[in-house]
């Protein structure tokens, strides 16, 4: 049963997540591809690094007791970027992703700051990204969790512990998002994985994380910094 939770998001308990990738004829996309094509220019002058390639973006979600299904659609980056830039204008369209939400043995909860090279500079929240073809498969499956868990690996090096592919998940929806989040809680404190996390980007040229973040308490809540899902997310979770 979903829940309000702070900043305009509910929050909804999950025993299992599917998604699937259907054919969408996106018409504001179409309509406004010369609006697009300017924040684009814009957006590359101030980071050249970033890559128009293919994403995929949700029709909405239906939710049965304690189930949930997805339907994607794919399309460019800069389409998404220029609707996200724009505030989402179309209410049946979501910037839908999943996330593992790292819980530490000591009770604190783990968080990377995007690198300055990245679309999302200074942004602090989980690791995660949006969903793209490397995670679709056979059938058109989209996997939520495969997603989650390679986003995770990739950003802090970090494999994910026993049974954390039966753990369940909690839907944060708000702001034209629809976060998949899977809490996984880790034997290790936060000092001993941030030393394995800062390990493992002193190997990488140019990581995605500039650095990580620890929140123990309300207190580490960053409204400057933090986009309300994760806001919303620590709020309810301390």
């Amino acid at each position: 049963m979903s829940e309000h939770a702070p900043h305009g998001f509910t929050r909804t308990p999950l025993a299992t997540v599917s998604a699937r990738l259907v054919a969408h004829d996106w018409a504001w996309a179409r309509d406004n591809a010369h609006a697009i094509d300017r924040n684009w220019q814009r957006r590359l002058a101030e980071r050249p690094a970033m890559f128009d390639g293919p994403v995929l973006l949700s029709q909405g979600c239906t939710i049965r007791g304690d189930a949930c299904e997805v339907a994607f659609f794919e399309t460019r980056f800069s389409r998404f970027i220029a609707f996200r830039d724009a505030g989402s204008p179309d209410a049946n369209v979501f910037n839908a992703f999943s996330a593992i939400v790292s819980r530490t043995a000591d009770g604190a909860i783990l968080l990377g700051q995007m690198g300055p090279h990245t679309a999302n500079a200074g942004q602090v929240y989980f690791p995660c990204g949006t969903p793209d073809r490397d995670d679709v498969r056979a059938g058109g499956l989209v996997d939520l969790a495969g997603s989650a868990t390679r986003e995770f690996f990739e950003e802090t090096g970090l494999s994910l512990p026993d049974g954390a592919a039966d753990a369940p998940w909690m839907l944060m929806r708000g702001e034209g998002q629809l976060a998949f989040l899977r809490p996984v809680r880790f034997a290790l404190g936060a000092d001993q994985l941030l030393a394995r996390i800062e390990a493992y980007h002193a190997q990488e040229d140019k990581p995605e994380l500039a650095h990580m973040v620890v929140a123990r308490g309300a207190s580490d809540i960053d409204p400057e910094r933090m986009p309300g899902f994760v806001r919303s997310y620590l709020e309810s979770a301390f």
